[in-house]
């Protein structure tokens, strides 16, 4: 059995601040939340990239940010910054925990920081001809979602890969872009508003939600998190 992956950041997605705190509030009773901000910018579903074992921040994070993550997260969680000029690395990385896609253009060096940092399989891929992996594809230990135009071969090759089952879909009503449309970890799935009905089933579908419940260990640490700002 697959043990869920620990999603403890903010989406990609950002609120305007009239609905932070409504949409916090209704986040907070299912998963961990951590507010921060990376190198002054919400956006940071764009910039980061994390699974259960570990955290990647672009080098432009602050010294506070990055204490104050590692401060927030459990001590196995390793946060750590990277000296890669493409930092916007949650554009440039998918993973789950066991596997993660890379732009072509990262350095060999980040490669292996990856592979070290998130306990992972590293394989520089594109997906539908875009190298920006992180921003067309969504996957967890259960199953993934990636861009629309996705041929079969992409998509047996890809599946192949991550060891997940995999479907070509939109998100937010014909969105392209899926990793700005939802974030989902092991047990349940966000999306933008505008996401329909039949987008809605097909993300229930690949990703299993409906058959997935946190384990034990997730629940202990979502506790201990959620006693941090009590």
């Amino acid at each position: 059995m697959l043990e869920p992956s620990l999603n403890l950041l903010m989406p990609t997605v950002w609120f305007p601040l009239e609905v932070l705190k409504t949409s916090t509030a209704e986040l907070a009773n299912v998963i961990p939340m951590v507010k921060t901000s990376i190198a002054g910018i919400r956006n940071i579903g764009q910039l980061c990239a994390a699974n259960k074992n570990g955290l990647l921040l672009p080098h432009t994070t602050t010294d506070q940010e990055l204490q104050h993550l590692r401060n927030s997260l459990p001590n196995q969680v390793v946060v750590q910054r990277i000296e890669e000029r493409l930092c916007a690395l949650g554009n440039c990385i998918a993973c789950n925990d066991y596997v993660a896609l890379a732009h072509t253009d990262l350095d060999k060096a980040t490669e292996e920081i990856i592979a070290d940092v998130l306990g992972v399989e590293v394989f520089r891929q594109t997906i539908a001809g875009n190298i920006l992996v992180g921003s067309y594809c969504a996957f967890s230990n259960r199953g993934g979602l990636v861009h629309p135009h996705t041929s079969i071969q992409d998509l047996d090759e890809l599946s192949t890969l991550i060891q997940v089952p995999l479907v070509a879909e939109t998100v937010n009503r014909g969105s392209e872009g899926i990793a700005a449309g939802m974030t989902v970890n092991d047990w349940t799935a966000f999306c933008g508003s505008d996401t329909t009905a039949t987008e809605l089933s097909v993300i229930e579908s690949v990703f299993k939600l409906r058959e997935a419940q946190p384990s034990a260990i997730v629940d202990e640490t979502r506790k201990s998190l959620i006693d941090n700002y009590v």
